[in-house]
């Protein structure tokens, strides 16, 4: 079929197509496929997973930019340093407002890899293999997130006032109180800077959870620290 398109004459104005009826069929089948692989990865992998609406957001749209970004320069002689100079720029992303965690900065090179790779494949590469790809990384992905790791230990900063408690054989009395004012069941917990002059200290809790909390966003808190302190 694009062998039969590729006959038809094209308008042109200036010297440039108005329409490539070939390559235009073209960029709508790898964008379709593309995009389908990224939503599977995004939608209905990761979001469901950790409910993160800011990072859903943000990866379908790097994730279509970059893979037009590449295939419609992929006419320039740039190739191999092309795709290598994108994993440079969009792989060291850091957003002024928050850090990037580990995971979220692993699915962001996630799908970037998987733009690339289908915008830049080409003739040496058979449907079959960029398929087997694709279905590759969503697999891994699947059992990674899904089945291998069930639980996520997550973990908080707290100021705990409560300075007596921190003492090693009141560790059960000091599990037993931040369980009942958090509301988490705690795997473990790490004891930081004290602060005797103010009766505080700072706590890192550790505890499992099967998903993120709904509509949590770093932007909705000013500070990962809990003030325990609720009686000032």
């Amino acid at each position: 079929m694009i062998t039969i398109l590729n006959t038809i004459s094209e308008p042109n104005f200036f010297g440039v197509d108005l329409i490539n009826s070939a390559n235009f069929l073209e960029l709508i089948i790898r964008f379709s496929f593309d995009l389908i692989v990224t939503l599977i990865i995004v939608r209905y992998i990761y979001f469901a997973k950790n409910k993160r609406k800011d990072y859903l957001f943000t990866y379908i749209l790097i994730g279509i930019t970059v893979f037009l970004l590449c295939i419609l320069l992929d006419n320039v002689d740039l190739q191999l340093g092309f795709a290598l100079g994108l994993f440079a720029i969009f792989g060291i992303i850091r957003y002024r407002t928050n850090t990037i965690p580990i995971k979220e900065m692993t699915y962001l090179f996630l799908i970037i890899g998987i733009s690339v790779i289908n915008a830049l494949s080409n003739e040496n590469i058979s449907y079959i293999e960029l398929i087997f790809t694709n279905l590759a990384i969503i697999t891994s992905v699947f059992l990674l997130e899904k089945v291998f790791l069930l639980k996520h230990e997550a973990s908080k900063t707290i100021i705990y006032e409560k300075i007596e408690l921190i003492k090693p054989q009141n560790k059960s009395l000091l599990l037993e109180d931040l369980e009942k004012r958090t509301g988490l069941k705690i795997n473990r917990i790490e004891i930081g800077e004290i602060n005797f002059l103010r009766d505080t200290a700072i706590i890192q809790i550790y505890y499992y959870e099967e998903k993120s909390p709904i509509g949590y966003t770093q932007n909705n808190f000013k500070s990962d620290i809990i003030n325990e302190n609720d009686d000032d």
